[in-house]
């Protein structure tokens, strides 16, 4: 694998050169020198090769491009959020939406009430908060792969989560039986959280991931009935669009998911993304995560001549504050399969369909039907 910081010297390099413009098949003539070293060590690191020569300058046409964008999103974001060279460097903007995107963006949720406690119940939330900390309540980074089931990731990550903090033991469940098991969902041709919820209501519970093991299958094989129910739920339900109600919610009862656009995670490196509308509109969402926790960062201070003698930043806040999400695409993408978004603006439409599941005592099994 190479080393991370010979490939980002590498890419700085060449954006100061100003890499731009389409790579000419199989045409001889020389390119940036740190274009190509940059890709070399991209395929090294994520294991890529291309099947004949114009295939590789195609690939390679479409990495300067990404290096362009990420250098574009790095002047425009608002945080901290740093953009670069990921696993998906040598995709079209539509290649990643069609391999790790949703089938399609939900049009609206199923007809469930958003639930919150009573007025006023946010006031005592902590000014942190961190499940990965909690022993066992946050299991390790799944990846996704080609298959898009996100959805089924994100569902069972957060009935893991409640399971363990609700005292029982420490489980990982089986997205695969999420995927072939669904009647609403299409499996690895993309889903909604609520469908896995479904799904879980209407199987009783979910077995464990070793027994029913990832398979990513396109919904291929049956659905197996025959393996032991080791954690279920009573409801699932909406939380309200309020960045404090979820964060006392994530505070007191434990993760969440949510559903985002997921445009500007294809060149995420690391840091708190604060996105402007213009670059990740929040009516469209298309990637559904877990939510794990929350803090605040402070910035380093960048004084100008006319900056106060009190320490205020001239036009910038001390820090910012962010939000813990876990991702579905492996461990070596983000921040160790992590990425924080700036808390406060709604970014990329975090607040759209926050949803949890109620794990409490066992009550009777109510009928539950497909949301139309």
């Amino acid at each position: 694998m190479a080393p991370a910081p010979l490939l980002s010297c590498l890419l700085l390099a060449g954006l100061a050169h100003g890499i731009r413009g389409p790579v000419e098949a199989q045409v001889p003539g020389p390119q940036p020198m740190e274009l190509k070293e940059a890709f070399m060590l991209f395929q090294i690191q994520y294991n890529r090769s291309y099947s004949d020569p114009a295939e590789y300058a195609h690939r390679l046409d479409i990495f300067a491009r990404n290096l362009d964008r990420a250098q574009q999103l790095q002047e425009e974001d608002l945080g901290t959020a740093e953009f670069g060279v990921t696993p998906f460097s040598d995709l079209t903007e539509e290649e990643f939406g069609q391999v790790y995107g949703h089938e399609k963006s939900p049009g609206r949720a199923p007809n469930v009430s958003r639930k919150a406690g009573p007025e006023g119940w946010w006031e005592s939330r902590p000014s942190s908060c961190d499940w990965r900390k909690a022993t066992n309540v946050i299991k390790p980074v799944r990846e996704q792969n080609s298959c898009r089931c996100c959805w089924a990731i994100a569902a069972a990550g957060n009935i893991e989560a409640l399971w363990t903090i609700k005292s029982r033991q420490s489980v990982e469940l089986s997205v695969q039986e999420l995927i072939d098991c669904g009647r609403c969902g299409n499996g690895c041709n993309g889903g909604f959280v609520w469908e896995a919820y479904l799904t879980v209501l209407n199987r009783s519970g979910l077995a464990r991931e070793k027994e029913y093991p990832f398979q990513g299958n396109f919904k291929a094989e049956r659905c197996q009935a025959t393996y032991k129910k080791v954690a279920w739920i009573q409801d699932f339900f909406m939380l309200p669009e309020n960045e404090q109600k979820i964060a006392q919610h994530l505070a007191t009862e434990g993760p969440i998911t949510v559903t985002i656009n997921m445009k500007l995670l294809q060149q995420y490196q690391k840091g708190v993304i604060k996105a402007t509308l213009e670059s990740c509109d929040p009516n469209h969402v298309d990637h559904t995560v877990q939510l794990v926790g929350f803090g605040k960062d402070k910035l380093e201070a960048r004084m100008s001549a006319e900056a106060p003698q009190n320490g205020t930043q001239a036009g910038r806040p001390r820090s910012i504050s962010y939000w813990i999400l876990k991702n579905s695409w492996g461990s070596r993408w983000g921040e160790k399969g992590y990425f924080r978004m700036h808390r406060g603006s709604n970014t990329c439409g975090i607040t759209k369909y926050p949803f949890t599941a109620r794990v409490d005592r066992p009550s009777k099994k109510r009928p539950v039907s497909c949301p139309p």
